[in-house]
């Protein structure tokens, strides 16, 4: 049985759109974890394992820019709120058999909404740096499967994605 889909939040009565209040809402601690990966040609992928790619430490880069990214989710997406992070953490894990980079990003905050975008906006913006650094040598590459994998906190309390 399914269950019945819940009205979108930023949509008013009328359809317009809007950013939430959540001025009443309160301050817990919300953490959001979420995922993705880039496929590319193996002699890529030994590049950017072996951080002597011609622009450097590829993921030493897109480490940085996906904290950068985080921090600047309010600015890129319209109606996100713009909040104070306590923490992001992005990981990457060279798959030599899948010839890609998984990255993982960990968003944090005590406030009053969560930091799905937050996470999300992190891997998708190391991701896309990692297409940057080695479009020279692989302009195959695909960026595939972000998703969110949880989140913690708030109103709504913990969501975890299904396993496959």
């Amino acid at each position: 049985m399914t269950q019945p889909l819940t009205p979108l939040t930023h949509f008013d009565a009328a359809g317009q759109a809007h950013m939430v209040d959540v001025g009443a809402k309160d301050e817990t601690v919300r953490v959001a974890l979420a995922a993705g990966s880039i496929r590319m040609l193996p002699a890529t992928l030994q590049l950017v394992a072996s951080g002597h790619a011609k622009k450097g430490d590829v993921l030493g880069v897109a480490r940085i820019a996906g904290i950068m990214g985080a921090k600047r989710t309010s600015e890129l997406i319209p109606l996100c709120h713009p909040i104070a992070l306590t923490r992001v953490a992005l990981d990457f894990e060279v798959d030599a058999q899948a010839s890609a980079v998984h990255c993982r990003a960990r968003a944090e905050t005590r406030g009053r909404t969560g930091v799905e975008m937050e996470a999300l906006t992190a891997v998708q913006v190391a991701l896309l740096t990692v297409y940057d650094m080695c479009k020279a040598v692989d302009r195959g590459m695909v960026i595939t499967d972000v998703r969110l994998l949880e989140k913690h906190g708030g109103k709504s309390g913990d969501w975890v994605a299904p396993t496959a």
